[in-house]
């Protein structure tokens, strides 16, 4: 067979990638009457995975993800429009509704050129947190653009059957980590006449960015683990008479062939992948975002409690090193302030700007921005735990899901 990192053309790239799947004896994953790799591109905000990563992975025959968390930073001309604006009282509100009128024009057109370059091939999706406070209008603007897939997590989508009462094409898929809230989720759904089209089983000990616990404490306790969470999910789902009907979509830790493997044997339909995915070519944040996640190992993480209150996993770096210890005298001081520093809300409810003891006390948007241009004093750098498939490598995407898709054994003693 031909080498796929050989190929040029996405579509015989996308050809070599599905019979790689075969090779290696994993299942295609069903969506949405769409066959695809069963890989997921996770959604990475601010601006990590945009429309050039997102529409490279569809292309291939995977489902690529934007996030839509300040999108405007990605366009010049956006960020000229609200750079400056007032920063007085009486004009915040102003500012705000600018700025988010913003994001919103640059959700679509990072939607448009994903679906440029994706060319009929995969699927396309927003990630949407439930905690930002622009949750539903992100949603909204996607779904109107003809986005493929909603994913949302940081929080439970109860309200997103409503939000997309008016797409029923559209797929609408949670982001949860064990089967209580699953459970919770489905139920409530079923009362709305709707099912999810699948759902991310995130495993917070291995995931980056915002986990899915309540505190950091909980990051290891055992329900999350993916060898009890999908066949309790699945139970549940068997009996509830809707089995088949809600893939579930493994993320946390999956970094080879053989970790696909091992969740499908479980039961899981595919994977979900972030960091792997943020250090390749076409990944939209800066080359020095990039070396950063490489270089990383699971020792130089950290995990703490971020400003929407949810335990988080990120890299080290010089910033986040300080603010830990900074962080008991920021917490000593903890009080409202008047309205956000940057004149807008990124979040529902913010540990800085709504003074609430316990929760991060810094801004998350100057932080994931400064990363994403590659500021490495300055930025918050979101990681997931385990060796990337390429090491410290930056790759293109057709690369990593090569990789993906190719055993351990295979790769060490590769065929002359």
């Amino acid at each position: 067979m031909t080498d796929p990192t050989l190929a040029t053309a996405p579509s015989d790239l996308a050809a070599e990638l599905m019979a790689l799947l075969r090779a290696g004896q994993l299942a295609p994953m069903q969506l949405g009457g769409s066959t695809l790799l069963p890989i997921v591109q996770g959604g990475m905000g601010v601006g990590v995975s945009a429309h050039r990563l997102a529409g490279t992975v569809a292309s291939l025959g995977g489902m690529g993800t934007i996030s839509s968390v300040d999108l405007r930073r990605l366009h010049p001309d956006l960020m000229e429009r609200t750079h400056h604006l007032p920063p007085g009282a009486a004009a915040a509100q102003a500012a705000k509704e600018a700025i988010n009128e913003a994001n919103l024009e640059a959700l679509e057109r990072e939607i448009r050129a994903a679906r440029e370059l994706a060319g009929g091939h995969g699927l396309l999706a927003i990630n949407v947190m439930r905690a930002v406070s622009e949750y539903g209008p992100s949603v909204t603007r996607a779904l109107e653009c003809g986005i493929d897939a909603v994913v949302v997590g940081a929080g439970l989508p109860l309200d997103l059957p409503e939000l997309a009462k008016d797409h029923l094409k559209a797929l609408l898929v949670p982001i949860l980590s064990d089967a209580r809230g699953v459970q919770l989720l489905v139920r409530k759904w079923e009362r709305k006449k709707r099912l999810p089209d699948a759902i991310v089983i995130e495993h917070p000990r291995l995931a980056g960015g915002h986990l899915g616990a309540a505190k950091i404490a909980d990051l290891n306790d055992p329900r999350f683990d993916f060898e009890n969470v999908i066949p309790q999910a699945l139970e549940f789902l068997r009996n509830a008479g809707i089995e088949g009907q809600v893939p579930l979509i493994a993320a946390g830790g999956i970094r080879s062939l053989e970790d696909i493997a091992r969740v499908q044997a479980l039961g899981a339909a595919g994977v979900q992948m972030g960091t792997p995915f943020a250090v390749t070519i076409e990944g939209d944040a800066h080359d020095e975002f990039k070396r950063v996640l490489a270089q990383a190992r699971d020792e130089d993480m950290v995990e703490f409690t971020s400003v929407a209150g949810l335990p988080a996993r990120a890299v080290a770096t010089t910033w986040l090193k300080n603010y830990l210890k900074a962080e008991p005298k920021l917490q000593s001081v903890v009080h409202v302030k008047p309205r956000c520093t940057l004149a807008f809300d990124c979040l529902a409810q913010c540990g800085l700007r709504d003074g609430l003891p316990g929760w991060g006390q810094f801004c998350i948007d100057t932080q994931l921005a400064a990363a994403l241009r590659g500021d490495v004093k300055k930025g918050l750098f979101f990681r997931g735990v385990g060796e990337l498939p390429f090491g410290d490598r930056i790759v293109s995407v057709g690369d990593l899901m090569a990789r993906l898709l190719t055993s351990r054994e295979a790769v060490a003693c590769p065929q002359v």
